[in-house]
């Protein structure tokens, strides 16, 4: 008996009518005409005929197309299924084991030819390259993130107020004065950085708040 042609199409095996009406020993419009009762009866009873038979055309001798059907194992299940005698319980045989076959080959990882492997390296080069693009935006972005919207915690607001103290210290040696200066330079910090507190510093600014701080003259002073 005639191998059966099974090959894949939209993702599922599948076999033609014609090859099928030959191996059965039927005229291919006698086992279309029977496809296509066995397509309506599915559909009237909302079953998805085309899990079963699918339309398809195929060019004659003349090149005109013709239509067939393209046959999954269901659809070989239920032609073999109205079968009796020897040829149902062969042409039986012959499809499932040529679907378990094809099965089997589609699950083994194909060997790629030279060309395919230069192609699929240079995909996965190129795939690779956008990727570290897309990494390098996305670390700009959250360092961009972290510099401009992160207030500084809680170890630099201590840095800060060191250098604060620092200063006003160094301005003025008369206790009773100090607390006039911390409230002027703490307001100035505010103002220069637009926050409510200097709390609210962004950790980008917090060198250049250091410097102000060292740099500070009070008013009175100015």
């Amino acid at each position: 008996m005639k191998q059966l042609k099974v090959i894949s199409f939209d993702g599922q095996l599948v076999t033609d009518s014609r090859d099928v009406a030959e191996m059965i020993g039927k005229e291919h419009k006698e086992l279309m005409r029977s496809i296509r009762q066995y397509s309506s009866v599915l559909t009237s009873a909302n079953l998805r005929s085309l899990d079963f038979f699918v339309p398809a055309y195929y060019d004659d001798a003349k090149k005109e197309q013709r239509p067939c059907f393209l046959l999954t194992k269901k659809g070989c299940d239920m032609v073999a299924n109205k079968m009796t005698g020897d040829k149902g319980i062969l042409f039986t045989a012959a499809y499932v084991t040529r679907f378990d076959e094809m099965e089997k080959e589609n699950q083994q990882p194909r060997i790629l030819t030279e060309k395919e492997q230069l192609r699929a390296s240079m995909k996965l080069s190129l795939d690779t390259s956008e990727e570290v693009e897309v990494l390098k935006i996305e670390v700009n972005d959250l360092k961009e993130k972290v510099e401009n919207q992160i207030t500084i915690d809680h170890g630099e607001q201590r840095r800060l107020q060191k250098a604060v103290a620092i200063k006003v210290y160094e301005l003025e040696s008369i206790a009773e004065l100090r607390p006039k200066l911390f409230r002027e330079i703490y307001r100035e910090i505010k103002d220069r950085f637009g926050v409510a507190s200097y709390k609210d510093v962004k950790r980008k600014d917090l060198q250049v708040a250091i410097r102000y701080v060292e740099a500070w003259i009070p008013r009175r002073a100015a």
